[in-house]
């Protein structure tokens, strides 16, 4: 049975059990059929007995008997008897041995095995001449005949029955596995030829099958889209890394020179470790990234003072804006606590400053706010910068996309893993993150985050957005 199909196997199982039900239903009528057709038979026999007597008549001494007396019923023998037993009228069927003992309105069986008859006695009085007996006698063969022929009705209609159920269950478990089929040969196409674009898509339905369908089409999309991912990722690492490798490289060859000068050598040596630095971070957000992609990024929640997290992280940032003559304003409500976790509340505040500093204008603004109710947490960092186009307003959460080649500096900063992450953290702690922007006079980021003090029920975990 491992070796057949599920269909066949549906359909044998499905023929065997209707094959078996018919057998028990035909055996089932059958006795009852022989309960019913041995008692008319019975019936009969008793009614033409007593119908017999009114076909006797007692006059000037003689008792007479009309000619139909023995045609009163196909298959029945009557006898007419005197009281003490001794045969007056009629005859017995050839083969009956059935005693001459008479018993009064006894319905009987005489004989054994495939050779019996039905006996019936009766005795009833005729007008001036007393009692007489008449007996009948029934074959069982009459009877025996309308069983025979349902017998073989049955017989010969199982099999075509049983040929019809067959095929029946085989057309009926055809239509039904048709989306097996076709995810079957979905399946082998996609292994075949690496086409993950390919669907059932079997439409409209609520049954099983199309709901099986219409899983087996959204897993296929979460495939396809977590694929492309992946080679999209992979480019973008290569792309991302291959500048600061190809730096390093040119330096080292120009350090290694036997004429360098000091100054030019050190130089060099600055410019290596700078660009080991920024690979040294970029590879950490893609640990941190993937760790998040596959649930394993745990969170370590304790109670914080977000408000000075803020000041120190703004503070901090200051030296940076510095140089591009960026003022920082902070706007940050005190003793605001929450149970998080710290290191990625610091690279939020980080990521945002940050970005509103590379990419803010020349002595521009940057302003940071952070105030809360008794429910939630509300941030904002804005500043005056470039802005955002608004067709490119959703794509900025997707790792190292960048709008243009203009919001990367020359310096190679930013690899586009910053909003990202952004994103995650805040829905790693429940909250949500959005942006407003026009293009050439700034953006505004702004995250709400719930106001946990106690220690949260569930960890949020879940893959970074833009994936």
């Amino acid at each position: 049975m491992k070796n057949l199909s599920i269909k066949l196997k549906i359909t044998l199982w499905y023929t065997a059990f209707m094959a078996l039900l018919i057998v028990l239903s035909l055996a089932a009528l059958f006795s009852i059929s022989s309960v019913r057709v041995l008692s008319d038979a019975r019936t009969r026999l008793k009614n033409t007995v007593l119908q017999a007597f009114r076909e006797i008549d007692y006059e000037d001494g003689l008792l007479t008997f009309d000619d139909d007396i023995n045609y009163l019923e196909e298959g029945v023998s009557i006898s007419v008897y005197d009281t003490g037993g001794y045969l007056l009228y009629g005859r017995v069927p050839a083969g009956f041995s059935g005693a001459p003992t008479l018993i009064m309105d006894d319905l009987r069986q005489v004989g054994s095995g495939q050779d019996y008859w039905y006996v019936y006695d009766s005795c009833q009085s005729v007008e001036g001449y007393g009692n007489l007996w008449i007996r009948g006698v029934a074959s069982h063969t009459r009877s025996d005949a309308v069983l025979r022929i349902i017998t073989n009705a049955a017989l010969i209609l199982l099999p075509f029955f049983v040929a019809l159920i067959a095929l029946g269950g085989y057309l009926i478990t055809a239509r039904a596995l048709r989306p097996l089929s076709a995810m079957t040969e979905t399946a082998r196409a996609i292994s075949e030829g690496n086409d993950l674009t390919r669907r059932i898509r079997l439409g409209k339905g609520k049954d099983e099958a199309h709901i099986l369908a219409y899983t087996f089409d959204q897993m296929m999309e979460r495939l396809q889209s977590a694929f492309e991912s992946e080679k999209q990722f992979t480019s973008d690492v290569s792309h991302e890394l291959r500048t600061p490798v190809a730096v390093i490289l040119s330096q080292c060859e120009y350090a290694s020179q036997a004429d360098t000068p000091p100054e030019e050598l050190r130089g060099s040596i600055g410019v290596i470790t700078n660009q080991a630095r920024k690979m040294s971070a970029l590879i950490s957000q893609l640990l941190t990234l993937a760790r998040a992609d596959s649930g394993k990024q745990k969170l370590q929640y304790e109670l914080i003072n977000l408000s000075e997290l803020a000041e120190i992280i703004a503070e901090e940032q200051g030296i940076a804006a510095e140089q591009k003559q960026i003022t920082l304003e902070a706007d940050i409500q005190p003793e605001i606590l929450l149970r998080a976790d710290e290191t990625m509340m610091m690279r939020l505040f980080i990521n945002l400053i940050s970005n509103s500093i590379t990419y803010g204008k020349q002595g521009g603004h940057t302003r940071i706010t952070l105030s809360a109710d008794e429910e939630e947490i509300t941030g904002s960092v804005q500043d005056d910068g470039i802005g955002i186009p608004a067709d490119q307003l959703d794509k900025i959460w997707q790792r190292f996309y960048q709008v243009d080649q203009a919001r990367t500096l020359a310096d190679g900063s930013g690899s586009g893993l910053g909003l990202p992450m952004v994103k995650w953290i805040v829905s790693a702690h429940g909250g949500t993150i959005g942006v407003t922007s026009r293009l050439g006079e700034g953006s505004c980021f702004t995250f709400r985050l719930p106001r946990r003090i106690n220690e949260p029920e569930r960890l949020p975990s879940g893959g970074i957005p833009g994936q």
